[in-house]
């Protein structure tokens, strides 16, 4: 089970960003040499160095045409945990969570340098087919999307265009996936009704299904709770934690106490660079740099 905090940001904390930092400005580092495009060193716990790693980026670099993105992201996902990308909109986390199945393929004018690995196997490389790398990753959006059809037939979807046929093999996959995520108990007397019928938070978890019916290597989560109430939210965090240690989760989330509650490692990024990378716990409670304290108590952002 991943570690989370004892006791995460209270939610008064949390409110306050955009309040003037106590600290002076001399004191943000390397936010001041990210502002003035100088090199620095971001601060990488050596916690990370015991983790065996399941996905690796060295030198990552994306334009969007003339524009940088991501500037040299150096990152280890350690196997069977769950890693929290943090930071203010628009620093990358998306971007960069995007690139791992290469979503930003899809945008005209996108470049990348440097090299992401997955289980050792360079996902920029030539020979690489997308269609492929992209079955051995799963995805699920801010939005829930489940496909206009039966439950059943968007949890086995991933398995059937991969060219599976056997029903007996597409009923047991549909009953693992949909205990997986927490969706049998309320699903299975309903398997052939169509998935628009569920609620937000049955489909986003219906959507989490798809995602692992597959056996992912690696399960990206981009801002999976944003579009659902409370409720829901606090249901599909239960989710990422009983589902961890069995899948590698990435997720990005804007929600300071839902990164302190569900990953064991928090990354928090600033204009495309990666700026503190560890425990979760320490970077919550005892970060490195002043930049990364004032951000995850709401002084800075």
């Amino acid at each position: 089970m991943p570690s989370t905090l004892d006791q995460p940001p209270s939610p008064v904390q949390l409110s306050r960003v955009g309040m003037p930092s106590d600290r002076t400005a001399r004191e943000y580092r390397v936010i001041n040499a990210i502002r003035a495009d100088q090199p620095f060193t971001p601060y990488i716990s050596p916690a990370l160095e015991t983790e065996s790693t399941v996905l690796e980026m060295r030198k990552f670099s994306l334009n969007y045409g003339p524009k940088q993105a991501l500037f040299d992201i150096d990152m280890k996902i350690p196997t069977g945990k769950v890693t929290a990308l943090i930071g203010p909109s628009g620093c990358g986390k998306s971007t960069l969570l995007r690139s791992v199945n290469r979503l930003n393929d899809l945008i005209g004018g996108v470049s990348t340098r440097g090299s992401i690995l997955l289980n050792g196997d360079d996902l920029y490389a030539h020979r690489v087919d997308v269609i492929d790398l992209r079955k051995r990753l799963g995805m699920v959006f801010q939005k829930p999307n489940p496909f206009p059809m039966s439950i059943f037939d968007n949890v086995v979807y991933p398995l059937r265009i991969d060219g599976e046929r056997s029903r007996s093999v597409l009923e047991e996959a549909c009953e693992r996936s949909l205990r997986a995520a927490a969706l049998w108990d309320e699903a299975k007397d309903r398997l052939k009704d169509s998935a628009l019928g569920l609620s937000g938070g049955q489909q986003q978890r219906l959507c989490i299904a798809r995602a692992i019916v597959a056996d992912p290597e690696v399960l990206l989560l981009d801002e999976p709770c944003s579009a659902l109430d409370p409720v829901a939210t606090h249901k599909i965090e239960e989710l990422i934690l009983e589902i961890s240690g069995r899948y590698t989760v990435l997720i990005v989330t804007h929600n300071m106490q839902q990164a302190a509650r569900v990953s064991a490692y928090t990354a928090f990024m600033y204009l495309g660079r990666l700026v503190e990378y560890g425990p979760t716990r320490e970077v919550f409670q005892t970060p490195h740099l002043p930049e990364t304290e004032d951000y995850v108590t709401g002084r800075f952002g």
